[in-house]
């Protein structure tokens, strides 16, 4: 009996767990997931230092000529005291030296002999940044769980950290099985396709920071196939494509339980796609995906990425939506939820026009999809929507419902 949308994704995350860590240099961190919480062991800043080009002064000399004798730079470990009459003149990031009360820009003093005079407004602690007031010692920086993005990385050098522990990135496995199908290395008959699913789960395996093989294309035998998923067996998660339907040349699940495949589910409420099927073999998981090309790289979208963001440790490892308005009519012939290919531009969601599962085209123009009720049979211009982004992440702690009403 075919799953629903939901008690699918259930079985993937209940089954899907990130397992190995690994230390890494801050330098190869880019995209890793924290296996750790990360504290700040410094301030930061780590002193009292000037935020502008200036001048150090007392509240009491506003509106006074005073003297300067002394400059301070970055990177001075000066021992200067400030004393009424006088000013130390200061450089952005200095130390804020000993009796100082306020910074003034260079721009609002006037020169004077032998000094400079100051204006007549002068607020405490202003142009001064205070010691821990953007990092305190000991407080958390980052989560365990959190993808590491360049910005992170700033957080990082900050403490003088150079090396992390995060999750192991998933390793993948990937390969279709079809007599018909050849690469695109490789000249075709008229009665051949080229293998368009092996390329595209890889690349986009990699966009999701996997560690990719690709073990080849198999031919519609039993022992063929076999032979491919011996070869993949060390991966994390093996993706294949075609022969899961009910065809007399469909022997993938069965070359899979030679292996002692545990077949979790083999049939989902959606279209297209039904026949997507998950199991494990061991510590491996298996999903096969349907041969048609818009119906494996969309069931991908949903499945294989859920089970990659598991298995990463990330913990936004489910998949989300954003919400808006529908930019053209679109009619479904329902019975099942129903994947709809479109393209967002910020403002609204035009549905692709003419797709199907065996098209290409509609992949590559599209950068969403939504998922359309099995009742649904009509969504009106203007209406409200669930996006599902093909292009980029934005993916949620929280599982939230993907489907329109």
């Amino acid at each position: 009996m075919a799953v629903t949308i939901e008690k699918a994704l259930e079985y993937i995350y209940k089954n899907a767990t990130a397992k190995s860590l690994k230390i890494v240099p801050l330098e190869e961190a880019l995209g890793s997931v924290l296996a750790e919480e990360i504290t700040a062991c410094h301030n930061l800043p780590p002193y009292d230092n000037s935020a502008m080009d200036g001048f150090a002064v007392k509240l009491n000399d506003a509106g006074k000529e005073v003297k300067v004798n002394h400059t301070i730079f970055a990177g001075d470990n000066s021992k200067e005291e400030l004393e009424s009459g006088f000013a130390i003149k200061i450089m952005t990031g200095a130390k804020i030296p000993s009796g100082c009360e306020a910074i003034v820009p260079i721009e609002d003093v006037t020169d004077a002999a032998g000094g400079v005079r100051l204006p007549i407004n002068i607020k405490a602690s202003r142009h001064i940044r205070l010691c821990g007031e953007d990092i305190k010692r000991d407080s958390t920086l980052l989560h365990k769980g959190q993808r590491i993005y360049a910005h992170h990385i700033t957080l990082l050098a900050s403490q003088g950290i150079s090396h992390i522990k995060v999750y192991k990135k998933p390793k993948v496995a990937i390969f279709a099985s079809g007599d018909e199908l050849k690469m695109h290395y490789e000249s075709i008959e008229s009665y051949q396709l080229y293998n368009t699913n092996s390329p595209t789960f890889f690349s986009r395996a990699k966009e999701l920071g996997c560690e990719v093989d690709f073990i080849g294309t198999a031919c519609d035998s039993l022992e063929d196939i076999a032979e491919h998923i011996k070869s993949a067996l060390e991966s994390d998660l093996i993706i294949t494509s075609g022969g899961v339907s009910v065809g007399d040349a469909d022997f993938t699940k069965e070359a899979f339980g030679k292996f002692g495949y545990e077949i979790f589910f083999d049939k989902v409420e959606i279209k297209p796609g039904k026949p997507t099927t998950f199991g494990r073999i061991k510590d491996t998981l298996v999903l096969n995906l349907p041969g048609n090309p818009l119906a494996a790289a969309l069931n991908f979208e949903l499945f294989a990425q859920s089970i990659i963001l598991a298995l990463s440790g990330d913990e936004a490892k489910y998949i989300s939506t954003i919400e808006t308005k529908m930019g053209d009519n679109c009619t479904i012939r329902g019975g099942r939820r129903t994947l709809i290919p479109g393209y967002f531009n910020g403002e609204e969601f035009m549905p692709y026009d003419k797709f199907s599962p065996g098209m290409i085209t509609p992949l590559a123009l599209s950068n969403a999809f939504i998922i359309a009720d099995e009742n649904c049979q009509l969504i009106k211009k203007e209406s409200r929507v669930k996006i599902i982004s093909t292009r980029f992440s934005f993916n949620s702690k929280e599982q939230k419902s993907l489907s329109c009403g």
